[in-house]
């Protein structure tokens, strides 16, 4: 019965995301805790480390995040001596964040294996399986989103 094969084939597939993400989520606290920082802490040092300065809007998105969300995390970051939030000089409203000297150290230092694990994977496989990928998982997070907010609206509708 090719409907079984194709649940079968659905169910490894979810079982496999769910294994990835569980397994990162353990292997980053355990990563984290030894550096002091919790495992978002660590994902935006090693995101300002490897791509540079950002504004709190584009760190937000890229961690998508609230920025209201993101206001506390560098909050307890700027705190802890990780990173420094600075006013732009084109747009006072916007507010850059960079990393101090404590940061960066951390950054470089902590070995996000569950991050460098995929991207090995992910690297090991041909260009077009790449893209095809790319393009899947795309439409899979994009109707993920849609459901969500489908199911946020209704509850919000329902009260």
């Amino acid at each position: 019965m090719p409907g079984v094969d194709l649940k079968a084939d659905l169910d490894r597939i979810v079982e496999t995301i769910i294994y990835l993400v569980t397994e990162s989520r353990r292997l980053a606290r355990e990563i984290s805790a030894g550096y002091g920082v919790t495992p978002t802490q660590l994902s935006v040092l090693k995101l300002l480390h490897e791509i540079g300065n950002l504004r709190l809007s584009d760190l937000s998105r890229r961690i998508q995040a609230q920025n209201s969300t993101v206001t506390g995390i560098v909050d307890r970051m700027e705190e802890a001596g990780l990173v420094l939030r600075s006013r732009s000089t084109d747009d006072r409203r916007v507010w850059t964040i960079a990393l101090t000297p404590r940061g960066r150290q951390v950054a470089e230092r902590a070995i996000v294996s569950p991050w460098d694990t995929l991207r090995g994977a992910l690297d090991a496989l041909p260009k077009s399986d790449k893209r095809k990928l790319i393009e899947l998982l795309t439409r899979v997070a994009r109707s993920v989103t849609e459901s969500v907010n489908e199911n946020k609206e209704s509850a919000h509708e329902s009260r």
